[in-house]
C-alpha cells in the first residue's frame, strides 16, 4: 500500500483536506468516499476503512469536514450537518474529476453517524452508484423528542444560545467531545477509550462546540430511507448503536438492499478491530464491485 495522498478542494470558499488512499496500479480505479462519526478526523475510523478498501482495489477518500482537523472553517469543532452534507457532495465531485478515478464507478461508505450524513447527502445522487453503512447511527428525531420533550427542547435551546453568544462575541463555548462524567457530547466508556485512547491523534481535538446542539439534535436520518434508490448495504449488529432504529431504516428503504450482521462488543470496536474491519471491508468491497 502507498502512503495516502493529501488532496485539497474548497466548499463555499473554505478549504477541505482529505487523504486519498490509492491501490497499486495506474487506474482508473473504482472509488469510494468514506464518511465518519461526529467530531472525528480522517486519521481515525474513516482512514482505517479507506486503507482497508484501497487494499481491495478502490481509490478511497477520507476527508476532514469543515470545522475539523486540517480543514478550514470557523468556529472550530462545530458539528453542523448542512456543512457536512455539502462537503460530501463536493468530495464526490472531486473524485469524479480525478483522472485516476473511473467516473462511472463511485460509491460511498458511512460509519456511525457518517452513515446518516452519507445517506442524507448522497441518496439519489446521480454519480453515486451504491451506498454501504457500517454500524450506522440512524437517528430518529421524532422518537427522541417523544421520549424526552423537555430535555430535547432544552438542549436545542442551549445550542441556540451558544450560537447567538458566538455571533455577538466571537467566543465559542466548548465542552469535551468525549468524557466519563459531566457535560460532554459522548459519555460512554467505549467512545472515551477510542477517541481519547487508541485513536488519539494530533489532528483530533477532544472538543465539541455547544452551539452544535441547535442543528445536530434535529438531524434526522430516518427520513433518508425513502430517498435511497441506489443499491444499499447495511452492516449492523445487536451491540452496535440502536439496532431497532437500524431495523426501522432498513425496512423503509424501497430500493435494492441487503444486510450483513456484525458481531462486536459494542460500537467503537467496529471502528478499528482488525477482526471486524477486515471481514466488513471485504464484504463492502464485494458489494461495491457488484453494484458500481
Amino acid at each position: 500500500m502507498t502512503t495516502p495522498e493529501r488532496i485539497v478542494f474548497s466548499v463555499e470558499g473554505v478549504k477541505v483536506v482529505g487523504d486519498l488512499h490509492l491501490p497499486e496500479g495506474n487506474g482508473p480505479f473504482s472509488s469510494v468516499l468514506v464518511a465518519g462519526p461526529m467530531t472525528s478526523v480522517k486519521e481515525q475510523v474513516t482512514g482505517t476503512y479507506a486503507r482497508a478498501l484501497a487494499a481491495h482495489g478502490f481509490a478511497a477518500l477520507a476527508i476532514d469536514h469543515r470545522h475539523y482537523g486540517e480543514s478550514g472553517g470557523e468556529p472550530r469543532q462545530w458539528e453542523y450537518y448542512p456543512h457536512k452534507l455539502a462537503d460530501l457532495v463536493e468530495a464526490v465531485a472531486w473524485l469524479k474529476a480525478d483522472a485516476r478515478v473511473n467516473a462511472n464507478r463511485i460509491g460511498a461508505v458511512g460509519i456511525c453517524l457518517g452513515a446518516g450524513y452519507a445517506l442524507q447527502a448522497l441518496a439519489g445522487h446521480p454519480d453515486v452508484n451504491a451506498i454501504a453503512a457500517v454500524a450506522g447511527y440512524y437517528r430518529d428525531v421524532p422518537a427522541m423528542q417523544a421520549a424526552d420533550p423537555e430535555g430535547f427542547a432544552d438542549r436545542v435551546a442551549q445550542g441556540k444560545a451558544a450560537r447567538e453568544h458566538y455571533e455577538k462575541t466571537g467566543e465559542v463555548e466548548l465542552i469535551p467531545a468525549v468524557a466519563l462524567e459531566g457535560d460532554a457530547a459522548m459519555l460512554l466508556q467505549s467512545t472515551y477509550d477510542y477517541y481519547a485512547g487508541r485513536a488519539r491523534h494530533p489532528n483530533y481535538r477532544n472538543e465539541f462546540a455547544v452551539m452544535s446542539r441547535e442543528a445536530f439534535l434535529q438531524f434526522d436520518v430516518q427520513s433518508a430511507a425513502s430517498k435511497v434508490k441506489q443499491p444499499f448495504l447495511m452492516l449492523h449488529g445487536p451491540n452496535a448503536l440502536n439496532p431497532s432504529w437500524a431495523e426501522k431504516f432498513f425496512d423503509n428503504v424501497q430500493g435494492p438492499k441487503e444486510r450483513a450482521f456484525l458481531t462486536s462488543k459494542g460500537q467503537t470496536d467496529i471502528y478499528d478491530d482488525p477482526k471486524i474491519v477486515g471481514p466488513a471491508s471485504a464484504h463492502i468491497a464485494q458489494f461495491l464491485e457488484e453494484n458500481l
